[in-house]
């Protein structure tokens, strides 16, 4: 395996983890940011308040983008396994 392998390779894994992991870390990071303007603007402090629409609205977006993330993992996979004679020589 050349560097310039080893290289690719991980510039498809992280482009892979970025792309699945993206938009549940960009809409957790949405919902945090509008359950803080509304704890900031009520004067609420209650903790659970942060943590529960957040699990909820990840778990939407994990539901509705389900079928797109298996076919990028799917995809990513089998191009691993189709490179794998040139990585194992």
């Amino acid at each position: 395996m050349t560097v310039e392998m080893v290289k690719d390779l991980s510039y498809e894994v992280f482009k892979t983890l970025l792309m699945v992991s993206g938009p549940m870390l960009i809409v957790s990071m949405a919902v945090g940011l509008a359950v803080s303007f509304f704890q900031a603007i009520t004067q609420i402090q209650e903790f659970t308040l942060t943590f529960v629409p957040k699990i909820i609205a990840v778990f939407a977006c994990v539901f509705i983008l389900m079928p797109w993330i298996a076919r990028v993992m799917v995809g990513f996979t089998v191009h691993l396994i189709e490179k794998l004679p040139e990585y194992v020589r």
